[in-house]
């Protein structure tokens, strides 16, 4: 608890504004991630927020950031944080990508832990970003589908939503948005747009 509350502390004060024109972003593919796909997040990236993407050099995900407690996984809040501290000056946020499960904890509004504790105090998520924050991450492991098609839009559409957060983006109550709370359904991921309703557009112009 004490490690996930500084965490959050550190990213609250230390991650960036609004995006702009100037602003860079890292991709990070770990573990052999497909440099197709990282390709296209670049792409998609730069093109949804108007900023400027830098695809890394591919890297292991840190053995500290595994877990093995329902099944072996990597924790998403480790890896965010690692990014975070290792951040290169050059870089104003960073995307880590990976075909590999990650999980967190999942919490209610207050900081307390949904119940029961078996289940979400180590619970797979499809990605996780901070609102607001510098680094977020986005696996593929949750997101499959038969349609390659389907799998690159649903990858897109979580990279976008959890980028959003960094830049300060809550979730959107509009079920078309991406920005909309996925619930734990990946249908709710399949059904929102590829793209930002008018209220979150307006938050996003306010640079």
């Amino acid at each position: 608890m004490r490690f996930i509350i500084a965490l959050l502390i550190l990213l609250q004060y230390s991650c960036s504004d609004y995006p702009s024109e100037n602003k860079v972003v890292g991709i990070q593919p770990y573990n052999s991630f497909s440099e197709e796909k990282a390709n296209m997040i670049s792409k998609t990236i730069a093109d949804f927020y108007d900023v400027k993407t830098i695809i890394l050099k591919d890297k292991l995900i840190s053995k500290k950031a595994f877990i093995n407690v329902k099944s072996p996984r990597y924790r998403a809040d480790s890896i965010i944080l690692f990014q975070h501290r290792d951040i290169p000056d050059s870089l104003d946020f960073i995307i880590g990508l990976t075909s590999k499960d990650i999980s967190t904890t999942k919490y209610k509004s207050g900081r307390k832990m949904v119940q029961p504790a078996y289940k979400y105090q180590d619970w797979g998520v499809m990605g996780l970003g901070y609102c607001p924050g510098n680094s977020c991450v986005v696996s593929t492991f949750r997101i499959k589908h038969k349609d390659a098609a389907t799998v690159n839009v649903r990858l897109q559409k979580v990279a976008v939503h959890e980028f959003g957060h960094n830049l300060g983006l809550p979730h959107c109550k509009d079920k078309k948005c991406v920005m909309t709370d996925a619930v734990e359904k990946i249908a709710t991921i399949d059904n929102a747009k590829l793209a930002l309703c008018y209220d979150c557009k307006m938050k996003i112009k306010k640079t």
